[in-house]
């Protein structure tokens, strides 16, 4: 049965921090994975997980600069990793198999957002290529590592699902690319991707959420202008961030909540927002956030699935 999409009273809002959702919490017995863990929210997702006592390892495109991103913070660990790239993703995960270590979390956190037209791999859209493909890769491949009985898959998506759903005529925006429609499907993706492998992964505890962090100025808005963010309402004109915006510690809050929160058990599929189930969405404000239901549409998330594996050759969960 789906996961209803209500509140269920945790304690915690959108000024909880990531070291206020895991005071108390000890994760020294827990390894977790956190794709973009060296950046933005990525980043501090690492340092609240590390101080909680968690093994983290951080996969990188650019291992040098993870690692000087990461450089004095213990029980970290950089491996590379390129999501926009399949094989990369094979020989990472075939890697990590070979130590025989288990797998308590995966965080999908790396992204893009609105990036110029790009093309990976046989020619697929980038945002859908390195947000949700890369990612259902890597789980599908690293499935005999996770924990059994209390893995969790968190998968970081945003409010920005507003705005389309899966484009299901043109998936790869071979007719006329838009940057932002394409960044929106993908992160519908990244919730449908939550829905339909906790649904496969009931039988042997796997979990997985999809959560909206908020809006926070970090990297990810690297190929958005500044005159754009100003028109956007996202910044002050002294380049300040906007009311409404929370910052990185508060943005990755939800993540951290989500990858330990023994109040989602029984939950699973859900998606989330400020350390909390979100309630389906009333308005088209993406500050004010929710979710619309074709992000959390199970036979969505069956159809994207089955897509997804077609295109990758895997699927390790079904």
């Amino acid at each position: 049965m789906a996961t209803k999409q209500h509140r269920i009273g945790t304690g915690f809002d959108a000024r909880s921090t990531a070291d206020d959702v895991l005071a108390g919490v000890d994760l020294s017995s827990r390894t977790v994975l956190v794709t973009g863990g060296y950046s933005g929210l990525g980043l501090e997702t690492t340092r609240a997980l590390t101080r909680a006592g968690a093994h983290v390892i951080v996969p990188a495109r650019r291992p040098a600069a993870a690692e000087e991103a990461l450089r004095g913070i213990s029980g970290v660990e950089v491996c590379e990793l390129d999501l926009a790239d399949l094989e990369s993703v094979r020989s990472f995960s075939g890697r990590f198999l070979e130590t025989g270590r288990t797998l308590d979390v995966i965080i999908n956190g790396a992204g893009v957002m609105a990036c110029p037209e790009t093309r990976v791999g046989p020619g697929w859209e980038a945002h859908f290529a390195i947000n949700h493909l890369g990612h259902f890769a890597l789980a599908n491949l690293l499935r005999p590592a996770l924990t059994p009985g209390r893995a969790r898959v968190v998968s970081v998506a945003s409010s920005g699902h507003f705005l389309s759903g899966i484009r299901w005529d043109d998936i790869q925006f071979r007719d006329g690319y838009d940057r932002w429609l394409a960044y929106a499907q993908a992160k519908t993706a990244n919730a449908l991707f939550a829905v339909h492998l906790d649904r496969l992964g009931a039988d042997s505890g796997v979990q997985a959420f999809s959560l909206h962090p908020g809006s926070i100025l970090t990297p990810l808005q690297r190929h958005i202008p500044r005159d754009e963010q100003l028109a956007q309402g996202w910044i002050t004109p002294d380049g300040e961030p906007a009311a409404g915006f929370k910052t990185p510690a508060q943005g990755a809050a939800t993540a951290v909540w989500a990858a330990t929160s023994p109040l989602l058990d029984g939950h699973g599929g859900a998606y989330c927002q400020d350390c909390d189930i979100a309630e389906p969405a009333t308005t088209d404000d993406m500050l004010i956030g929710g979710v619309k239901p074709w992000a959390v549409d199970p036979e969505e998330a069956s159809r994207l699935w089955a897509l997804s594996s077609e295109l990758t050759g895997l699927d390790a969960f079904s």
